[in-house]
C-alpha cells in the first residue's frame, strides 16, 4: 500500500508591504531629525542677546537691558531677549510661530523701511505685552512679607475685576528699555512703596543723577 501523497508546502508570499511601511518609517526619521534639529538649533542661536544685537536698530535696547535688573540684580537670574518678547519654549508651536513670524518682520523693517522709528517700535512691544510673559519668572507675587504694598498691587492685577484688568508693564514701563539709567537717593524722600522700573511722574519729581 502506498502511503499518502503529501502536498508540497505553499512559500509564504515576500512581505513587501511591511518592507516598505519599515522604510518609509526610516527614511522620514532619517530626514526628519535633521531637519528638526537644525531648525531647532538655529532657533536657540538666534534667540540670544547677541544675535539680536547684531542689527544696529535693536543695538541701543540691548545696551539698556544689560544695564537693567533683568541682568544685574541680587539673585544672579538673567532674563533673555526670548524670555520676555517670545512664548515659553515648552510652548513648541507658539515658539516657532512667534519666532518665525517675527524674524521675518523685522528682516523686513531692516531692508524695506526707512528710519527704524524706536519709541513707536516700543510702544507697538508694550502694547502687546501679555502678563504670562512676566509670570514665566515672577510667579511668587503674593507673597512679599517686607514689601506690603507690592503685595497689594499684585493682587489688584492677578484678581482683577472686571472692567479693572491690569498689565505689568502698565507700572513696570521702563524696567529695563528704558532710555536713561536714573540713580535715585531714597533718604531724600519717602514713599510707602516703589517697585524698580516705575514711572517717576507717578510720585512726583526725585532728586536722581543721570549719567
Amino acid at each position: 500500500m502506498k502511503p499518502p501523497r503529501q502536498t508540497p508546502k505553499s512559500k509564504k508570499p515576500f512581505p513587501v508591504k511591511a518592507i516598505k511601511t519599515i522604510l518609509l518609517i526610516s527614511l522620514g526619521i532619517l530626514v526628519a531629525f535633521p531637519l528638526f534639529s537644525m531648525s531647532y538649533y538655529t532657533m536657540v542661536r538666534t534667540s540670544t542677546p547677541e544675535f539680536c544685537a547684531s542689527c544696529h536698530e535693536i543695538k541701543p535696547a540691548v545696551r539698556a537691558w544689560r544695564a537693567s535688573t533683568h541682568v544685574n540684580n541680587a539673585v544672579g537670574v538673567t532674563a533673555d531677549c526670548m524670555d520676555c518678547h517670545l512664548p515659553a519654549p515648552h510652548d513648541m508651536f507658539d515658539f516657532f510661530f512667534a519666532k518665525t513670524y517675527h524674524g521675518i518682520k523685522d528682516v523686513g523693517v531692516h531692508f524695506l523701511t526707512g528710519e527704524y522709528d524706536r519709541k513707536r517700535a516700543r510702544e507697538t512691544a508694550y502694547a502687546a505685552f501679555d502678563n504670562d510673559q512676566c509670570l514665566k519668572c515672577h510667579r511668587n507675587l503674593l507673597y512679599i512679607p517686607n514689601q506690603r504694598g507690592a503685595m497689594l498691587a499684585h493682587r489688584s492685577v492677578m484678581y482683577a475685576r472686571k472692567g479693572y484688568q491690569k498689565k505689568c508693564v502698565d507700572c513696570h514701563y521702563d524696567l529695563v528699555h528704558n532710555d536713561k539709567t536714573i540713580v535715585m537717593y531714597r533718604q531724600y524722600r519717602k514713599v510707602p512703596y516703589q517697585a524698580k522700573g516705575l514711572k517717576i511722574e507717578k510720585f512726583g519729581k526725585w532728586p536722581r543723577k543721570e549719567f
